[in-house]
């Protein structure tokens, strides 16, 4: 698979580990993971953003395990928050995960489905 990360130099550039689009060519296959909720297994819900946080990206990094894929493949991710303060925190847990991959990005200030969860995180993974 081709992967192209773009910033047009006429538009604003991205800050905080993200690309303003992705490129992919020649690929096999895509994976639409559905909102991840920081949620484990036995349906606890850990108390805390950061900690909401680490298990919504444990449960992204299942779901592609489970199809076979990694981080690596990730080239967008969506990120519905509860509450626009805590975006820095935000930022800095998804870059611990993300490392340096720089996939699309979108995040939104939005109601969540239950109350009690802080944010909601959905990718799309190509190989």
């Amino acid at each position: 698979m081709k992967r192209d990360n773009i910033n047009a130099m006429s538009a604003p550039q991205p800050r905080g580990g993200y690309s303003q689009a992705v490129s992919i060519e020649n690929f096999r296959r895509l994976l639409f993971v559905s909102g991840q909720v920081p949620m484990n297994s036995n349906d606890v819900v850990p108390e805390g953003f950061e900690a909401q946080a680490r298990q919504v990206w444990l449960n992204v990094d299942a779901q592609l395990r489970a199809a076979a894929m990694s981080k690596a493949d990730i080239v967008k991710v969506t990120t519905y928050l509860a509450d626009r303060h805590h975006l820095v925190a935000n930022r800095e847990i998804r870059n611990d995960y993300l490392g340096a991959l720089a996939p699309a990005m979108t995040v939104v200030i939005a109601g969540i489905f239950d109350s009690a969860w802080l944010l909601e995180v959905e990718v799309v993974a190509a190989q």
